[in-house]
């Protein structure tokens, strides 16, 4: 994940929801925008603070 671009205002936006639990998120866009990467660097974040 080091060699990717953090886009960090595309995770504020999903971190924003992240307590409510009746919130669904939808990540669209073009192929290969990033959606997938995005998704990672959101659980690598949700992990290491310490949720497993």
């Amino acid at each position: 994940m080091d060699r990717y671009i953090k886009r960090e205002r595309y995770l504020e936006q999903l971190r924003a929801g992240r307590d409510d639990t009746d919130v669904v998120k939808v990540i669209t866009g073009m192929r290969r925008c990033g959606k997938s990467v995005l998704l990672e660097m959101c659980c690598k974040e949700i992990m290491e603070s310490g949720v497993p």
